[in-house]
This record gives C-alpha cells, sequence and structure tokens, in this order.
C-alpha cells in the first residue's frame, strides 16, 4: 500500500509535521491519524482499484484523511469544495466512488487505528485522481501514479534545493495538482506545512514576518494580494522561496515582487504531469524573469512545429479514469501550450490554446460556461473567452444573445451562479444582436474578444 508518510515517521518521529496555528501535530501525531482514517476507509470498503472521495478545507485533517486513504490502496480524489452541485454531481458520476468523506465533519468518529497495518510496497498503478479540466477545458478524471508524484517531488527538490527544515504555507486545495503535490512532497521530505485553511495574504504575511514559514506556493491572484497586504514592504530573510505557478504570471506583477525583495521561483506545470514540468529558482528569475527555467530531472520538453509544448517523463499520467491514454506511443504528451526552449534548454510559455482560460489558476472550459449560459430559456447564443486582466491573469467574459423578453443582468447573475463555480462566472457580460462569425460560419472568438475589451 502507498505511504507517503512512513519514512517521516520513523526517521522523524517529533519534528512538526503540521501547524495550524492552534494545534501543531508533530509526525509521530499525523500518522497515528492517518491510521484511524485508513480503518475508517476500509471499514468504508476502500481498496485497491476503488476511488475515495475527499470533500474538505485545507487543514489538519485533511491531511491525514488523505494520507489514510493513501494507504488502503484506493484511489484518493480530492473534490473541490467550491464546485456547485451540478458539477459535484458530474464528478461523482464519472468517478463512482465507493465513499465520500468530508474530513472535517467526521474527523470526531474515527476509529481507533488497526494493530500493525499494511507495510509500505510501492504502488505501481495510479493512487490519486484528479477531477480537473486539465489542458482540454473539458472536465475529466486524470490519474497519478505514487512513482509519479515521488519523481515530482524530487525534481523539486533538486531544483530548489528543498530539505527536512523547509516550512511550507499550504492553503492550495488538494483538488489542485498544486496543493496534492506540495502534502505528498512534504511528507516525502519529512518538511512542516503551516495551515489555516483558505488562502489569506493577511496570515501569510504574518508568518511571513515571524520567520514562521520558509517557503510558499501561491498563484499569481495570492501573489498580488501578499504584495497589496503589506505595501510591498520586503521579507525577512528566513523567507526563501515563492513558488508561483498555476497560470501565467504577469511581467508586471514578477517585476513588482523582485523590487520589493521577493525570492520568486517561477514555475510551468500540469494536472497531467504530477505537477511542476519545469521551474525556475530565484537566482534564475533575478538573472531572467521571462523564463519558467529548465525542466525538472527527468522530465523531458520539446516543441512541435506548430509551436506546441509536448512532455515526456516518470511525471506523465498514464492516462484518464475512462480508460483514454494521453500520451503518444513515444510517451509524449501534447499540451495545447504554446512555447519556445532557448539556446540553454530554458522554456517560455507563450499562450495557449484559445479556448482554454486560466483564472486565478483555476482552468476554465469556454464550451462548459456557453453550455450554462444557453440553458437558459432566454438566451438563444453565447459565447465565452478569456480576457487580460493584472489580478486573475485571466477574466471570463461573455457575449451572449437574447430573446426580446430576456434576462437582465441580475437575473442572468442569478442564473450562473447556481450552476458555475466562481472561476468559471463571466466577470464581463455584453448583450448583442448576433455573435460576430469569420466566412466559414465559425464564431470569431478574436471579434467578441475585442467587443468585450471595448466594452
Amino acid at each position: 500500500m502507498t505511504d507517503f508518510l512512513a519514512r517521516a515517521v520513523a526517521a522523524r518521529p517529533d519534528a512538526v509535521a503540521v501547524d495550524d496555528g492552534r494545534e501543531t501535530w508533530t509526525y509521530a501525531d499525523l500518522g497515528e491519524r492517518a491510521a484511524r482514517w485508513a480503518r475508517r476507509f476500509r471499514e468504508g470498503g476502500a481498496a485497491p482499484g476503488r476511488v475515495v472521495a475527499l470533500h474538505a478545507e485545507p487543514g489538519r485533517e485533511l491531511v491525514a484523511a488523505l494520507h489514510g486513504a493513501f494507504r488502503t490502496g484506493a484511489r484518493v480524489a480530492p473534490l473541490h469544495p467550491d464546485l456547485s452541485a451540478p458539477e459535484r454531481e458530474a464528478a461523482l458520476q464519472a468517478l463512482d466512488p465507493v465513499m465520500v468523506v468530508d474530513a472535517g465533519r467526521e474527523a470526531a468518529n474515527l476509529p481507533d487505528p488497526e494493530a500493525g497495518g499494511d507495510a509500505p510496497t510501492p504502488d505501481e498503478g495510479p493512487v490519486a485522481v484528479l477531477w480537473t479540466s486539465g489542458t482540454s477545458g473539458r472536465p475529466r478524471g486524470v490519474l497519478l501514479t505514487e512513482a509519479g508524484l515521488r519523481a515530482s517531488a524530487e525534481g523539486s527538490r533538486l531544483r530548489l534545493g528543498l530539505g527536512p527544515d523547509d516550512v511550507w504555507y499550504a492553503s492550495l486545495s488538494p483538488a489542485h495538482v498544486g496543493g496534492l503535490a506540495l502534502l505528498v512532497r512534504a511528507a516525502i521530505l519529512q518538511c512542516g506545512l503551516a495551515m489555516g485553511g483558505r488562502f489569506s495574504a493577511r496570515d501569510l504575511s504574518d508568518l511571513v514576518d515571524r520567520g514562521r514559514v520558509t517557503h510558499a506556493s501561491l498563484v499569481p491572484t495570492m501573489l498580488l494580494r501578499l504584495l497589496e497586504t503589506r505595501s510591498d514592504a520586503p521579507p525577512p530573510p528566513t523567507l526563501r522561496c515563492l513558488l508561483i505557478g498555476g497560470a501565467r504570471a504577469p511581467r508586471d506583477l514578477v517585476d513588482r515582487a523582485l523590487a520589493a525583495g521577493f525570492p520568486l521561483a517561477l514555475t510551468y506545470g500540469l494536472t497531467e504531469a504530477s505537477s511542476q514540468v519545469a521551474t525556475a529558482a530565484p537566482p534564475d528569475v533575478r538573472r531572467d524573469p521571462t523564463s519558467v527555467g529548465r525542466p525538472l530531472a527527468g522530465v523531458e520538453v520539446r516543441i512541435d512545429d506548430a509551436g506546441q509544448v509536448h512532455v515526456r517523463g516518470p511525471t506523465v499520467s498514464p492516462g484518464l479514469v475512462d480508460g483514454t491514454r494521453l500520451t503518444d506511443a513515444q510517451g509524449w504528451f501534447a499540451t495545447g501550450d504554446l512555447g519556445s526552449l532557448d539556446g540553454d534548454g530554458r522554456l517560455r510559455i507563450v499562450g495557449r490554446r484559445a479556448d482554454r482560460i486560466v483564472s486565478g489558476g483555476a482552468t476554465v472550459d469556454a464550451h462548459e460556461v456557453e453550455a450554462a449560459l444557453r440553458h437558459h430559456p432566454a438566451v438563444m447564443d453565447a459565447c465565452v473567452v478569456g480576457l487580460p486582466d493584472a489580478t486573475w491573469g485571466e477574466l471570463v467574459g461573455a457575449a451572449v444573445v437574447v430573446s426580446p423578453e430576456g434576462p437582465d443582468r441580475d437575473e442572468l447573475d442569478r442564473w450562473i451562479r447556481e450552476r458555475l463555480s466562481p472561476a468559471k462566472r463571466p466577470r464581463r457580460i455584453v448583450q448583442v444582436d448576433a455573435l460576430p462569425r469569420n466566412p466559414n460560419g465559425k464564431v470569431d472568438r478574436a471579434a467578441v474578444r475585442r467587443l468585450l475589451e471595448a466594452g
């Protein structure tokens, strides 16, 4: 069975594993709690080949439940708490979990841990499923393996010089690959986690000033909030790295953070590649803030004739929960992103496919949002595009064609809130008589984008 905690519990039982500001758990504490969760999951039917869905906010109990589920050999599927009811229903239907557990609610009723327990053995099959839009933009279950997560942790360790003395601020949901990879990496590298639920720029700033965290994994929006909260005040030297990923960081934001003295590491990653593909460490970012650095150890990157980034290596997903394979016969995964490699092997990401929108680190399927809009009985047509935004990277914008008795903006907003999670909701909507189309009769998305930017 998979046990990412085993070595840490044996080697550093008294070291701090998780501190949420109210209670501190050592690795011995975390191991004991994970054993309780493992028994709870087994009693509920968790077993190799089955799926356990976890629903909870980031926190101590979720970390323990995650590791407990891994120990059963089941595939762990963390679900984002912001999923709307229809989105959650679609995910559960596709994942077909044997259990759906809210770690926070069930924590008070855990059984005693089983005596002994299974000895950890390498698991060659998938150990996690992330329900994500991924590079395709269409929701799907991406399988991740133990070998892939371990290879990702080792690659990150080598690139960033990570070790057991590090303390990571962890606020990303494990429903996102960056959040899951961080929790697994911390256990493998035997370092500490500082957790307090969802991201708070004020809390992070306070932890930084008190020297309580050495590293943090953030999306660009979080970095902006941190700078604003601190009024660009420089951090103490105890802060060694802010790992920035999840969306392309605007150049002016990177320059602002560097000017304030923040040690940035820029990374490009994918759910389908177990998180990081390439990472530029802080010294590299100071020298060249336009690159996301070289690929991690063991990861290969190539650019095809159309400029698309392809990835190959041990971190790449074996496929989807429905059995779909993601790689070609040579093991290459086509990311859908556009980039270039310089003579020193440093990667630059220059764009993405038009229908993929990344807002605040969340990937949004334009077609899914369009379908939700068109489902309104008075909306005749809709086109959704990403609009550049300094705060979120991109905002979701929509042009809609409505009938004469069509909804006003407030009614349409209510309709959207009931059906889409926050990242997918259009922030800018314009009503048009007809969608612009090209000579082939297809909607001209570039023209829609210009229309929305002008409005």
